[in-house]
């Protein structure tokens, strides 16, 4: 599904480090933004986001983490995706206290973007699986601007998975300290999401102060995907704002 991205403007590349390797989107000018999508991959709800904050002044790289690119999704792709994401190596999907491997090559990738374009330092976006991947990538000083939405890593019930950060007990002290020092963690979920489920307890905990939390009320159990599939724009608003804020002088 390579031709949707390049035609809709989008230059398609690949990354590797830490052993791993995928697919990349890249449009835009400014300081740069690392978005991740949510599954099952880069729908379209997603492209229209990733559009909107290019056109609010950044370039944006878009990694092909899972699924395909401008595929509207779907039960049976859904499915499809979650499994992948389940039983890949790249992602800690159950195990708890534990940093998810896909982090080291997000900072790797936010880091070489960084070089590239300048400015004071990145943002990332993440969303469902990926939501979280923007705090383990606070282990960088480069990363300025985290924005974690409807964070679900480590899936599954329970309080003890509810909570979880999917971070190491070592990577929490690291992210505290970014947070003692000033930067800044922006949040948004919708309040009956049980996928989110008690992650931004943890994250008040964690982050004091410094954690800033977008919450929407839940018209349905399906409420979930804040910038996408049930898109609120004050919540898209408030991204704009806090990239603004802290890339752009």
């Amino acid at each position: 599904m390579r031709n949707v991205a390049t035609t809709a403007g989008w230059k398609y590349g690949s990354f590797t480090a830490a052993s791993i390797t995928h697919d990349t989107y890249r449009k835009g000018s400014g300081p740069g933004v690392v978005i991740v999508h949510e599954i099952p991959g880069i729908t379209p709800a997603v492209m229209k986001f990733a559009e909107e904050i290019v056109g609010a002044g950044f370039t944006v790289v878009m990694p092909l983490l899972v699924g395909e690119v401008g595929r509207a999704p779907d039960k049976k792709y859904m499915s499809a995706s979650m499994t992948k994401v389940c039983i890949s190596r790249e992602f800690s999907t159950m195990a708890l206290h534990k940093t998810s491997p896909i982090i080291d090559w997000l900072r790797a990738l936010a880091k070489q973007l960084h070089r590239e374009v300048g400015g004071r330092g990145v943002g990332a976006v993440g969303m469902c699986f990926s939501g979280g991947f923007a705090l383990g990538m606070m282990l960088d000083d480069v990363m300025i601007a985290p924005v974690l939405s409807q964070p679900s890593l480590p899936f599954g019930f329970g309080k003890g998975r509810a909570g979880d950060l999917n971070l190491s007990p070592d990577d929490e002290i690291v992210v505290q300290r970014r947070a003692v020092e000033g930067c800044q963690v922006l949040g948004l979920r919708f309040t009956g999401d049980r996928l989110v489920g008690t992650r931004f307890e943890s994250l008040r905990k964690l982050l004091g102060e410094q954690f800033i939390a977008v919450e929407f009320p839940s018209s349905a159990k399906s409420d979930h995907s804040v910038l996408t599939e049930q898109r609120q724009d004050e919540g898209v608003r408030r991204v704009v704002d806090f990239l603004r804020e802290k890339l752009q002088p």
